[in-house]
């Protein structure tokens, strides 16, 4: 039998890629980012509340404004006239409301977040988890994350964007992906009826899932996993004596809100070594990705999250004033808007808190540090898988 290593397969890009910031100083790219920001929000208010191209529901929803999103919203400040998003304003149908006119002709996807009980939340999506994970994958490093190399995707299957955008990512740098099955509802209603012996038999049975794909002679050496999962995965390894590096393992795109500096440190000392790189993200079914660079000892493990300006802006807002952004390293509640073609969300309070952060060359925006449940809801939120 005869084999072969697929070369030179990657997807082409997806239209709708921001341009990267350009300027030689600090000041510069800052200068220069908050432009393309304000003329990004300009473009999206013309795309999204003008008849022809924009969403059934924003085009509804502006018959109450007091303001006209065509011509008074021309800054990202401006965002504010809209107040906050709700996102019970997400649950049941149509989904089509949500889809702009400019864009009906389009094939869509549904993706969902929550629905252990109850009517989930629904996003339509058609290109923009493909914008996402590729502009993700212009952030991390090729040395470890080799192109034309195949994924394990240990997460989330079902009608989530994870499952599909982790397959987009790996076929965009040339690989192939091989997917578990892992039902997160299922894992919060466990939790939620307090049965920790079938919780720990589910885990396994994910982790046996796994651990039969790195078997199998797949030539894996890049996988997206949650925390959880990966402390698991490394533990299982461990036991059979190997480790994620003896496994073939080079990069780990990891995502969860569980995911702190103590975490990391451990991690990365006890079961990842300097042979495998992980890339930390922040992200949800409505902003993407935020990403961070690999956490560094000389800044004490810091995970510091930058939103994909101009498509997504992650502010952090004092807890008792949303319209008063937190000084840079003060704590606050992480506020998002979202501004894309397909999907236009303004200023939704996020249940996550942490601490603001400054502009830095690479990404010349703020960011956000330290990212953990919101104190006020962290006690009734039930963590699962992530």
């Amino acid at each position: 039998m005869g084999f072969f290593t697929i070369k030179d397969c990657t997807v082409k890009d997806t239209p709708g890629k921001p341009a990267p910031v350009t300027g030689t100083t600090l000041d510069e790219r800052i200068r220069n980012a908050k432009a393309q920001l304000d003329a990004h929000v300009r473009e999206t208010m013309q795309w999204h509340f003008s008849p022809d191209t924009g969403a059934p529901f924003w085009l509804e929803k502006a018959k109450s404004f007091k303001f006209n999103p065509l011509k008074d919203v021309n800054t990202f400040e401006d965002i504010r006239k809209f107040g906050f998003f709700e996102d019970e304003w997400l649950r049941g149908g149509p989904v089509t409301r949500w889809i702009p006119k400019g864009l009906r002709d389009k094939p869509w996807y549904v993706f969902e977040t929550g629905g252990t009980t109850g009517i989930p939340k629904s996003r339509v999506v058609s290109d923009d988890f493909k914008i996402d994970y590729e502009m993700f994958s212009d952030t991390i490093p090729e040395k470890f994350f080799p192109k034309n190399s195949n994924w394990l995707m240990l997460g989330p299957s079902g009608p989530r964007r994870l499952r599909l955008a982790i397959e987009h990512l790996s076929q965009y740098r040339g690989g192939i992906c091989f997917c578990i099955d892992l039902d997160p509802r299922w894992v919060v209603k466990v939790i939620k009826k307090g049965w920790m012996e079938h919780l720990k038999a589910y885990q396994e049975h994910c982790i046996d899932q796994a651990m039969t794909i790195l078997s199998a002679g797949h030539d894996i050496k890049c996988m997206f996993t949650t925390p959880k999962l990966l402390d698991a995965l490394c533990q299982r390894l461990e036991k059979e004596g190997s480790s994620i590096s003896k496994a073939g393992i080079t990069g780990i795109f990891c995502g969860g809100t569980e995911m702190t500096s103590q975490w990391i440190r451990f991690t990365m000392e006890e079961y990842l070594g300097s042979d495998v790189y992980i890339a930390p993200t922040y992200g949800n079914t409505l902003m993407g990705l935020a990403c961070s660079d690999m956490p560094k000892p000389e800044e004490n493990y810091k995970i510091a999250y930058y939103a994909p300006q101009p498509r997504a802006v992650a502010e952090v807002v004092e807890f008792k004033d949303y319209d008063a952004l937190a000084p840079v390293g003060g704590t606050g509640r992480v506020l998002l808007t979202t501004l894309t073609k397909e999907f236009f969300v303004p200023r939704f309070a996020e249940r996550d808190e942490g601490e603001r952060e400054a502009p830095c060359v690479k990404y010349p925006w703020h960011g956000v540090s330290g990212v953990r449940p919101f104190h006020e809801v962290a006690a009734a939120t039930t963590v699962g898988v992530y």
